[in-house]
C-alpha cells in the first residue's frame, strides 16, 4: 500500500490536529461541531477490531487510505493493545496512528471497575497520549439481585468511575448492546447514568442494537437516552434464520432494518455532534470478528469497509 495515497488529506489532518489540540474538552454534544454543524460532514473512526490482522503501522495506513478520520482503538482483552501491556504498547500504536495523520481520540476497553489497578493504568496512559473518549465494559444483571438493586449498584460504580475519568480528563461511554446486557432496552440504563453527574460518563449509542431490541419504538429510547449520548456506533442488521433460530444478522449499511434517513435527521435536529465509530460486522472473511487470520484478501476487506464508509458519509450529507 503506497504511503503517497491521500497524501494531501493526511497532511491537512496533521496540521488541523495541531489547532484542535488547543481546544479545551467540551460537553458531550458540542465537542465535534467543527466537523458536523458547519459543513455537514462527520468525523468517522474505524473500529480497529476489523484490522486486528495488521500491525500498528499497517492498521493506521489502511485506515487513512480508506478515508477515516481516526481509529476507535481496541485496548482490551484480545485487542490491538492488551490492558496489561498498555504502558509499552499504547504509545507504539499512537505513534503509528500519528504517522498517518490519525490522532488518538477513541478507544474501546473493558474498563468499569474504578478500583482496578489495570483499569487505572489504562486510563492514565490513554489520557497522557491524548485520548478523550472510551467505551466501557458491558454489564450483566446478577441472578442474585433484582433489576432495581442491580441498577443501584451499577449507579454507584458508574459514579466512582466518573470520578476517575474526571481525574484523567476522559469521557466514558456505556454501549447499549442487544441481548441480556444492562442497557439493552436502553431505558434501564437511565437510572445507572442518573446516579452520576453525567459529565465524564454517559452513553455510546448504538443504533443497530437499539433497533434490534426496540423495533418500531427505538425512537422513544433514543429520545430518553439523548442527554447522555457522548459517542455513536454505526452499523446495520436484519433478522434471519441462523441454524434454525431467528437472530440479528449483520449486513452492509443501507441493506438492513436501520432507517438511517430518519436516524440522521434526528441527530441533526437535536444537534448531536459527537465522534462516530463505524463497526463493519458483516462478512469480512473473519476480520469482522477480530480474527488475526482472514479468509479473503486484504484488498477485499478494505473495499467492503470503504463501501460502508461511503454510504455513511453520503447518507449523512443528503439527510436534512
Amino acid at each position: 500500500m503506497s504511503n503517497t495515497i491521500n497524501f494531501s488529506r493526511r497532511e491537512f489532518t496533521k496540521l488541523s490536529a495541531t489547532a484542535l489540540a488547543a481546544i479545551p474538552l467540551l460537553s458531550f454534544q458540542n465537542s465535534m461541531n467543527l466537523f458536523s454543524s458547519k459543513n455537514n460532514t462527520i468525523n468517522v473512526h474505524l473500529f480497529s477490531k476489523h484490522l486486528q490482522f495488521l500491525n500498528y503501522d499497517d492498521m493506521s495506513e489502511a485506515a487513512a487510505d480508506i478515508g477515516f478520520d481516526g481509529l476507535d482503538l481496541t485496548v482490551r482483552r484480545k485487542g490491538h493493545v492488551l490492558p496489561e501491556n498498555v504502558q509499552e504498547d499504547l504509545p507504539k500504536a499512537v505513534d503509528a496512528m500519528k504517522k498517518f495523520g490519525l490522532n488518538p481520540k477513541l478507544m474501546s476497553t473493558n474498563v468499569w471497575d474504578a478500583t482496578s489497578t489495570t483499569n487505572k493504568m489504562v486510563l492514565e496512559t490513554a489520557s497522557k497520549l491524548g485520548f478523550k473518549y472510551y467505551r466501557t465494559d458491558w454489564l450483566k444483571y446478577p441472578e442474585s439481585k433484582t433489576i432495581t438493586e442491580s441498577q443501584q449498584l451499577f449507579g454507584e460504580q458508574a459514579n466512582e468511575l466518573e470520578k476517575l475519568n474526571k481525574k484523567h480528563g476522559l469521557i466514558g461511554g456505556y454501549q447499549n448492546h442487544s441481548g441480556k446486557y444492562v442497557g439493552a432496552p436502553v431505558w434501564d440504563l437511565i437510572p445507572v447514568l442518573e446516579a452520576t453527574k453525567g459529565e465524564f460518563i454517559g452513553a455510546q449509542y448504538d443504533i443497530r442494537h437499539a433497533v434490534a431490541e426496540g423495533g418500531q419504538s427505538w425512537e422513544l429510547g433514543f429520545k430518553r437516552i439523548q442527554p447522555f449520548i457522548n459517542t455513536l456506533v454505526i452499523k446495520d442488521f436484519k433478522w434471519g434464520i441462523v441454524k434454525g433460530k431467528w437472530k440479528p444478522v449483520s449486513v452492509p449499511l443501507g441493506e438492513g432494518m436501520v432507517d438511517f434517513n430518519r436516524y440522521f435527521s434526528l441527530l441533526k435536529k437535536q444537534q448531536i455532534n459527537v465522534p462516530i465509530s463505524l463497526h463493519v460486522e458483516h462478512d469480512l472473511g473473519g476480520a469482522e470478528r477480530g480474527f488475526k487470520n482472514i479468509t479473503i484478501s486484504k484488498k477485499e476487506v478494505f473495499a467492503r469497509i470503504k463501501k460502508d464508509l461511503i454510504f455513511l458519509r453520503e447518507a449523512w450529507e443528503k439527510t436534512e
